[in-house]
């Protein structure tokens, strides 16, 4: 795909995140689409967040879990960026109508480096070293493309279908937890609706921050002390609306909560 292409898309799904609208899969109006492509279409959109004011402050993995790509029919992880109009404190009330198009709440486990990574030749031993601390939070996904149909290709270029992300207030030494044996429960109104385990995040959570690191390490994308990385979802999505409150448990770890208005 040439440049313009790329430009084209990019400033095509910025708009959509501006104007709260969805688009057409890319996959469906551009047969040959890569997910390189789609990585330099999602740079295009940051551009423009970036233009409007706003800083990166972390990345993000997702489709890690295999409940997350069987909703999705996505078989692959994605890859994005944070920035820091995305980052809500815990128990924060987001506006729907002011934010998002069509939200889905997910429970993580975020890391918190405290020297840079880069990649390749990253292994879980060197995202252990340089994590500060870990936390648990909720990744508010959303996505520009109409109902969600997406293949790999679209939701790379969609930033890794980003919305917003709330961190849990206390935060912990990795060092102290069996990251792939932690237990989260997730509630909705009060009902609990989901458990998993750190194990759904490819096996470790860990392995998860390693495969991300050596993914943008390719191009030429480093991870940043004081980053905050969400390393995926230990849980399927759950599709919230206006009244929604959502709050997470993680067994010995903490908690997190986010509600909904319109």
């Amino acid at each position: 795909m040439k440049k313009e292409q790329q430009e084209f898309h990019g400033d095509a799904l910025y708009r959509a995140l501006r104007e709260q609208t969805t688009l057409a899969p890319l996959t469906d109006r551009e047969a040959d689409i890569t997910i390189d492509d789609a990585y330099y279409i999602s740079l295009r959109m940051l551009e423009n967040r970036l233009a409007d004011g706003e800083v990166v402050v972390g990345k993000k993995i997702g489709v890690t879990s295999a409940a997350v790509q069987e909703m999705l029919g996505v078989f692959q992880p994605d890859f994005g960026f944070l920035t820091d109009v995305m980052q809500y404190e815990n128990n924060a009330t987001v506006s729907i109508s002011g934010t998002m198009i069509q939200p889905r709440a997910e429970g993580e486990i975020g890391f918190r480096l405290k020297r840079d990574l880069v990649g390749p030749g990253i292994t879980e031993q060197d995202v252990l070293d340089a994590t500060e601390s870990i936390m648990p939070c909720f990744e508010i996904v959303d996505s520009r493309i109409d109902d969600w149909k997406i293949k790999i290709q679209d939701t790379v270029a969609d930033n890794a279908s980003c919305g917003v992300f709330v961190l849990g207030d206390h935060e912990y030494d990795p060092n102290d937890f069996d990251l792939p044996n932690l237990s989260m429960k997730v509630y909705k109104n009060d009902q609990l609706i989901s458990e998993g385990k750190g194990s759904a995040v490819q096996g470790n959570p860990l392995t998860a921050v390693a495969w991300l690191a050596n993914t943008l390490g390719q191009y030429d994308i480093p991870f940043k002390a004081g980053e905050v990385i969400l390393s995926g979802s230990l849980v399927p999505l759950e599709p919230v609306v206006a009244g929604d409150k959502m709050h997470l448990v993680i067994d010995g770890f903490g908690e997190a909560t986010v509600s909904f208005s319109e």
